[in-house]
Parts: C-alpha cells; structure tokens; sequence
C-alpha cells in the first residue's frame, strides 16, 4: 500500500505541474479531469485507490490560494513565484497534507513522502528546501495547532 501510495503521490505532482504550466502557457484547451484521466490511465496496473490520487489533485486545487498564503511566510527569502515549479507544486502537496490530511496520513510521513519527491524531480538543492519549509509549516502550523491546555505532550 505505501509504494502505491508514493506512485499515487507522483501521479499527482505530475498532473499538478502539467496544469499549472499549460495554465502558464495559456493553453484554452487545460482540463485537469483529462490530465488527471490520462496519467492514472498509463498506471492503472499498479495504483488501485486512484480515489487518493483524485483526492490529492482535487484538494490541492481546491485550497490552492490558501496553501500559497501559508508557504510565503514560511519562506520569506523566496518569492512563491520564483520557486520552481515543480518546487512549489511539491510544497502545496506536502502542505495540502500536513494540513488537511493530518487524520489519514501521519505529518512525518507527509514531509518524507514530499522529500522524496524532491529528491527525484527537483533540483540538487530542492530536497533540503522542500524539508525546511515543511518542518516549519509542522512546528508553526500542525504543532501549534494541536496544543490543548489538557495535553500534556505533543505530537
């Protein structure tokens, strides 16, 4: 199931950045249903829960806004649009995780599954921005977030 998971994870980025850059293009003819339908077609043997792979693309798009306004602050030094594309579409599925995925996948698993990510489609440097930004969207936005003045410890 994990592997499936992370195949379903790289179907995701890739029809993220595929649409965010024919956006860019201004190509008229952009859906991301038919991206979306096109990518898991070419993995259809191997992911089964293509439910997840919606899900992800779907909800990343759907508070898309929202996860931008949340990354800016947590890496000041760098502009969300002079972030790589395929940096920043990492970001807002690590993040999109982290934050409203928190009850499905545990956040250590979030940021490693994003750091992984990075590792194999960014740059020689984008799997240590990608950890950085993430562990402190972790510390600053799940971990402050999860303080209850009944609990002791946190996550």
């Amino acid at each position: 199931m994990a592997s499936n998971r992370h195949l379903g994870r790289i179907v995701a980025l890739q029809s993220l950045y595929e649409y965010e850059f024919r956006l860019s293009c201004e190509d008229k003819s952009v859906s991301i249903d038919e991206i979306l339908s096109r990518n898991l077609e070419r993995y259809e043997q191997e992911i089964e829960d293509t439910d997840f792979v919606k899900s992800l693309v779907s909800g990343v798009l759907d508070k898309q806004t929202d996860l931008d306004d949340q990354i800016r602050p947590l890496a000041p030094e760098w502009p969300l649009e002079q972030i790589a594309r395929i940096d920043r579409n990492i970001l807002r599925l690590g993040l999109y995780e982290l934050l409203y995925r928190g009850d499905q996948v545990p956040p250590k698993v979030a940021i490693n599954e994003a750091v992984e990510l990075a590792k194999a489609f960014g740059s020689d440097n984008s799997s240590k921005f990608i950890n950085g930004v993430l562990g402190t969207a972790y510390r600053t936005l799940v971990e402050g977030s999860e303080a209850t003045p009944d609990a002791g410890a946190k996550v």
